[in-house]
């Protein structure tokens, strides 16, 4: 069969309030989002594996709060700079700058400026902060006392639900059976999940077929292969 190339453009996920799916895997992050603006704290941390859902969760607080998404790497002047006179900043993966200094240097400085303001930082990283290796004493200090809200891994109904998101994101109808089968096979991953789905659409797209079965056991046997 001739497939037709698709276009390489992704689907705009939804990411409202709304769209975010519940679970007691996922209810305490939940639950400290939307009992925002009432914190009694200057850091958050939401902690969990890729495709758990702190990115989403982060952008329905950073929409509701008004908060600035902030990068440390470029060192302490110039992230004092972009965050102006706001009072809530939002840094992504914050894992990932322990071990650079400046970043650390920067990071903390942020800390500093927004404690001093009232104002609030939310931190997302894959683990929490006693396991990040931060170097800095002060820095780590202060992200140890934080608050951690940690995802953990979906369970069954998650995970279908997780799914038809998925699907729905991309305006694709599976057929009879599909769900089943996948719950059965896949990693219980929300990346996983989400570039599963991402193959069958593009697959399902280049073959001009329909999301049924048979096209599913071929794109999990490739991917086993």
């Amino acid at each position: 069969m001739v497939r037709q190339l698709p276009l390489a453009l992704e689907p705009r996920p939804a990411l409202g309030r709304e769209d975010f799916l519940v679970a007691p895997c996922n209810a305490l992050a939940v639950e400290w989002i939307d009992r925002w603006p009432d914190w009694r704290l200057s850091v958050l941390v939401l902690a969990g594996p890729a495709g758990s859902g702190k990115t989403h969760l982060a952008q329905v607080w950073r929409a509701r709060s008004g908060a600035l998404a902030l990068s440390p790497r470029g060192g302490a002047a110039e992230l004092a700079e972009a965050l102006g006179e706001a009072g809530a900043a939002l840094v992504d993966d914050a894992d990932a700058l322990a071990g650079d200094a400046e970043a650390e240097r920067a990071l903390f400085h942020l800390y500093n400026l927004l404690r001093e303001r009232g104002g609030q930082l939310l931190l997302t990283g894959r683990r929490p902060p006693s396991r990040w290796g931060v170097a800095l004493p002060d820095l780590r200090s202060r992200l140890e006392s934080a608050a951690v809200a940690e995802l953990g891994a979906p369970d069954d109904s998650l995970m279908r639900a997780l799914l038809e998101k998925l699907f729905a994101d991309r305006q694709l109808r599976p057929g009879e059976g599909v769900l089943d089968y996948l719950l059965a096979r896949m990693e219980r991953s929300h990346e996983a999940a989400r570039l599963l789905v991402a193959r069958l659409d593009e697959r399902a797209l280049a073959e001009r077929r329909e999301l049924r079965l048979p096209l599913v056991r071929a794109v999990l046997e490739e991917g086993e292969a």
